[in-house]
Formats: structure tokens, C-alpha cells, sequence
């Protein structure tokens, strides 16, 4: 679990933009230490802002066919791509063996309303393949 950040991981104010970004991923790393070897840090982290992009505007989501069931149903994204980025984000051990990707982004929402400091988490399980091949797969979020 993460810890609390110290006085020198202070979050910028809401609202600061992209020249708060680094501020909030260094909060997020004084919080919550590296645990994971950094191949499965760096293979996570890339799994999670793409999952998040699919998730957030619809880019993407018929690749997660086990995440994203609804993929190609013409379903509208919450989210514009012009106004979505993500400002930190972190992969660490989760419970029972599995591994979470934590994302702080921010985004304009189909009404126009752009807010920084979301929070969404994803969480991925080990698999290994019959020649002993091992991924991150992606849990579908309940």
C-alpha cells in the first residue's frame, strides 16, 4: 500500500497543466517505492496508458477484447483525444500475485469540462505461455 508522500512530494495545484506533471509523478513514486523488476515496470506501464487511451476515448479498445467486450459496438468515449494525456503513472505489486498500473491523467469530457488528477487503476496477472513465454494480461475492471 502506497505510504504517505513526504513534504518534498508536494502535488501541484489542480488545474496547473502539463508543467505540474513531473510534480505529481514524483509524488507518486516517494508514496509508493519500485517493487517490480524494470522489464515488467516498463511492459505495465505501456499496457496501462494504452488501456487507459481505449478506455478514456475509445482508440484502441478492440485489442483488449477481454477488457473492452463492447469494442466496436459504436459505443461514444467519455473522452476527446485532443484534451486527454496522462500526467504520472506507476506499476507495483498488487495483491495475490498480481501487478497494478496507477494513473493520475487528466481530460476534457464530451461536455467540455477538463479535469486534471483522475485516478483510474488497472490490474494485470501473470500468464505464461506453453513455451514458457511470460505477459501481463489485463483484468477486466468489475
Amino acid at each position: 500500500m502506497p505510504a504517505r508522500p513526504s513534504a518534498a512530494a508536494e502535488l501541484p495545484p489542480r488545474g496547473e497543466g502539463p508543467a505540474g506533471d513531473a510534480a505529481v509523478q514524483a509524488a507518486l513514486d516517494v508514496a509508493w517505492p519500485r517493487d517490480l523488476p524494470a522489464g515488467d515496470e516498463r511492459q505495465l506501464l505501456a499496457a496501462g496508458r494504452e488501456l487507459l487511451r481505449a478506455d478514456a476515448t475509445g482508440i484502441g479498445r478492440s485489442k483488449w477484447p477481454g477488457v473492452f467486450p463492447e469494442a466496436g459496438r459504436g459505443l461514444a468515449p467519455a473522452f476527446g483525444t485532443g484534451r486527454f494525456r496522462v500526467q504520472a503513472a506507476i506499476a507495483r505489486r498488487g495483491d495475490g500475485g498480481r501487478a497494478v498500473v496507477h494513473l493520475v491523467w487528466a481530460g476534457a469530457d464530451r461536455g467540455g469540462t477538463f479535469t486534471d488528477g483522475r485516478v483510474t487503476d488497472w490490474y494485470f496477472t501473470r500468464t505464461v505461455s506453453r513455451k514458457g513465454a511470460s505477459a501481463w494480461t489485463p483484468q477486466p475492471r468489475i
